[in-house]
């Protein structure tokens, strides 16, 4: 499952600059705003914001760690008069438009003109009507459930845990298709949704909100997907050699008639709700030699991990960097387990609430070691959260939305056998003879899940743009879930079905994109700071634990905030202000070279 980060703001303010895009209003009343006037603006809005966010805040931990009426409603109403308030100053920067400022003035007041995520609408109706629809499908989701019978429900927890461990595959198509039960009521609530938000977008100058999602990036919204292409372009022969391979064992195991090895891959067989990443069939697809591939959920069984030491373990992570523990609050604060007999959102997410030091996670931890890698990540969005804490509100954020999600990723990427052997979970480091093994299981979770985390905001700019049509919605998905990840729906799909619902990330408005940033952007990072900490042998097996250098290079650039554009911050750590995939090649190539061998007789494409 993908994590998010909120921080006070993250639900309605995101992190880019854009320089294109919006239609200049004529201004009529004189005299033109000066400098002065701008810089005067900037400090009124950003202080009046602040007021609201923090109680905004509050409400929305209290409604995702207890669903019920009352935090709905609360949250609900603090949703509305926050992102009211922000779209008021987003309206109100546009008349510094033509006034000339220094650069630091215009990033910030550009950052603010394209602050929301759904904008709203001036009219209060409306307005309301959109924070109403948003709370009801985060609410929709959150509580979904598939009944058997009126004493056996079951979670998405409960059935994702299933669909992990089961072979069975016609019960992993029964959980499959009634997971989408849940989203078919949210279809109607969703297009309505993006009509106002729409409005509301057009209201702040842009033509619709798809061009402000995209424009978010420091480069102009046109350009930005094909920057995006480019980056899937150098990853995808690596991809094709990874689903190919799968492909031929899912067919092995389950037969051709279920797995036909010219199509893609049925979505339930992956061992993940979504498809999205495969590492929980790695025993079907891993090397037929045997390999010693450390079983870190063993491990942390047999020594006695409950929560709290797992995320214990991950914070000593980034104190062997050289960074201050986390406040005494956070271990207050902080949901670390589903609570018996409520409603929470269980979905992974790190918060910082009042923009300073109250750091929580929430999460409903499972003692395994995909949850210890989780927490490692969560905790690399609280360690950003708090090192931009003393920037100007509007520079709280990543370079780009995709920095939040990698710092995490990178941290894990460093979770090799190496940590695992210097904090005591296992005895002995596997030879590098075993490393395909490895990097098989990095592989089937990080490389099989790139397209997908391309496709969803692929699906969401067209639906935004006007492109899709609502009755069209599920068709375009699943063209592009065939296109990009070679996975297609296992059953016929309904004309009423919206199986984008049932992916969290789009009842509740959070772009995708930065997820598949994250993913280019982690090797990046992670081969920059190896470098750094002075390790010299293969990328996949350095581990920066305990490098006061790395911490120290880590550090300069995330206290930058959002208060340079991305490229800026991206060249403070690897020298260069150009995202680049070619890492990846690196970081897998003895994986690559045994996929291509394992591959040279068989059909391979869709």
């Amino acid at each position: 499952m993908k994590h998010t980060h909120l921080s006070v703001l993250a639900v309605f303010i995101s992190a880019a600059l854009t320089g294109c895009g919006q239609s200049e209003k004529a201004q009529t009343a004189p005299p033109a705003p000066s400098a002065a006037d701008a810089k005067a603006f900037l400090t009124e809005a950003q202080a009046d914001i602040e007021k609201v966010q923090f109680p905004a805040a509050h409400a929305e931990w209290s409604y995702a760690t207890n669903i019920n009426y009352d935090t709905a409603a609360v949250s609900a109403y603090m949703n509305e008069v926050l992102s009211s308030k922000v779209a008021q100053y987003s309206n109100e920067a546009a008349r510094f438009n033509n006034t000339e400022v220094d650069a630091d003035t215009r990033r910030q007041l550009d950052l603010l003109r394209n602050s929301l995520t759904m904008p709203p609408p001036a009219d209060a109706e409306k307005s309301a009507r959109l924070a109403k629809i948003s709370s009801d499908l985060g609410g929709m989701y959150g509580s979904g459930k598939y009944c058997r019978s009126e004493n056996d429900c079951k979670t998405l927890v409960e059935m994702s845990a299933e669909m992990a461990t089961s072979r069975d595959a016609d019960l992993m198509l029964e959980y499959w298709a009634y997971w989408r039960e849940v989203s078919k009521p949210m279809k109607d609530m969703y297009a309505e949704q993006v009509e106002l938000a729409n409005q509301g977008a057009r209201e702040l100058g842009f033509s619709n909100a798809s061009e402000m999602w995209r424009g978010k990036y420091d480069m102009p919204a046109d350009e930005f997907p094909k920057e995006l292409d480019r980056l899937w372009g150098q990853v995808k022969p690596f991809y094709d050699a990874l689903h190919c391979h799968v492909r031929a064992k899912l067919g092995d195991y389950y037969g051709e008639d279920v797995v036909p090895q010219d199509k893609p891959i049925p979505a339930h067989l992956l061992g993940n709700m979504w498809a999205q990443s495969w590492g929980n069939i790695y025993d079907i697809v891993k090397p037929e030699q045997e390999m010693q591939v450390p079983d870190v959920t063993a491990a942390l069984v047999e020594q006695g991990y409950d929560e709290i030491k797992m995320v214990k373990q991950a914070e000593s992570f980034f104190s062997s960097l050289g960074f201050a523990q986390l406040p005494e609050s956070f271990w207050e604060r902080s949901m670390f387990q589903q609570p018996e007999g409520r409603d929470v959102q269980c979905h992974a997410s790190a918060w910082d609430l009042d923009d300073k030091d109250d750091l929580r996670i929430k999460m409903c931890i499972q003692i395994t070691g995909e949850e210890f890698n989780v927490i490692h990540h969560e905790l690399g969005h609280n360690y950003y959260q708090r090192a931009y804490k003393d920037q100007p509100l509007l520079y709280r954020n990543s370079a780009n939305d995709g920095f939040h999600e990698a710092i995490g990723d990178t941290i894990a990427l460093s979770i090799t056998p190496k940590y695992l052997k210097q904090i005591g979970l296992i005895d002995e480091i596997p030879d590098a003879s075993n490393d395909i093994g490895m990097l098989m299981q990095v592989a089937l979770d990080k490389i099989a899940f790139i397209p997908f985390g391309l496709m969803v905001d692929q699906w969401r700019w067209k639906v935004l743009a006007g492109e899709v049509k609502p009755e069209d919605y599920n068709k375009v998905w699943w063209e592009l879930r065939e296109k990009y990840q070679g996975v297609m729906a296992p059953l016929a799909r309904g004309t009423d079905a919206f199986d984008p619902g049932a992916k969290y990330h789009v009842p509740a408005n959070v772009p995708y994109t930065r997820y598949f940033l994250a993913h280019i952007l982690q090797f990046q990072f992670h081969r920059a700071l190896c470098d750094i900490a002075g390790d010299e042998g293969p990328l996949n097996r350095c581990s920066i634990y305990g490098s006061k250098e790395a911490g120290t290079a880590l550090n300069n650039m995330l206290e930058m905030g959002s208060s340079k554009p991305w490229q800026d911050a991206l060249a403070t750590l690897t020298g260069s202000p150009q995202m680049d995939a070619s890492t990846i090649a690196d970081y897998f190539a003895p994986l690559k070279s045994w996929l291509d061998e394992q591959n040279k007789d068989r059909s391979c494409g869709w």
